[in-house]
């Protein structure tokens, strides 16, 4: 009786090859998500929108569950300030001024001297303020600004500037500075919520708001953070 032992094939380097880049570009897609479930989700839990009653185990920072919408996100261009809230029209109530930008600090996360534009919507040239009147006035000057991947963060990076946003804390200090006056805002309130939520964009006129929204989690575009502060009075 005759007897053939069975030789496996060889993996070839290409299969390794397509195996490894196979993996890599997983990991570089979930990584943003799954980092910010296990870095932020319990400093927002307690804000994000309610979890459905038959999956509270699903995470609150993960994308819709629509490969339509999740197509869509990746064709729409966020460079652009007017994308970031689909549903909204940009509407800055800015009178004659000496320039077209002023400018933005907030020392916790090293961001010094960030030019904030009024009159254009390209996010790589500097922050936009998409509605409101000028700082230290009352009503809700808000500001967009892009994040990114957290270890690409740089913070004279337009494209990168608010990807630390995250770690702000109520109290902490955002310096405006528009005309040679500077504005400290202090701030109030930090929440997550979806692009179709245009109550974020709401002006109020009992105070002197600003608002500062990236996409999170950095390095993606499925939710807004919402950083809520209030004019100092000391």
């Amino acid at each position: 009786m005759l007897f053939f032992a069975h030789r496996s094939k060889p993996v070839s380097k290409l299969s390794i090859l397509l195996i490894s880049s196979g993996l890599f570009i997983v990991v570089w897609v979930s990584y943003p998500i799954i980092a910010f479930n296990i870095f932020y989700a319990s400093k927002f839990e307690t804000i994000i929108r309610p979890v459905p009653e038959d999956n509270k185990s699903a995470s609150v920072l993960l994308p819709d569950n629509n490969l339509i919408n999740a197509l869509e996100t990746i064709k729409t261009d966020y460079t652009k300030a007017s994308t970031w809230f689909p549903k909204a029209v940009k509407n800055v109530t800015w009178e004659q001024n000496k320039s077209n930008y002023y400018r933005l600090s907030i020392p916790k996360l090293k961001i010094e001297n960030a030019s904030v534009l009024f009159e254009d919507e390209d996010l790589t040239k500097g922050l936009i303020q998409f509605t409101g009147p000028p700082p230290g006035n009352y009503g809700n000057v808000v500001i967009f600004g892009h994040s990114s991947l957290p270890f690409i963060y740089n913070p004279r990076d337009y494209k990168t500037i608010f990807t630390k946003l995250p770690d702000l804390k109520v109290d902490d200090d955002i310096l405006v500075n528009i005309d040679n006056i500077t504005y400290n805002y202090k701030v109030s309130e930090l929440k997550i919520t979806t692009p179709d939520d245009l109550s974020v964009l709401t002006q109020e006129y009992n105070n002197a708001y600003l608002t500062l929204i990236t996409c999170v989690p950095p390095g993606t575009s499925y939710k807004r953070l919402i950083i809520k502060s209030i004019l100092s009075t000391t």
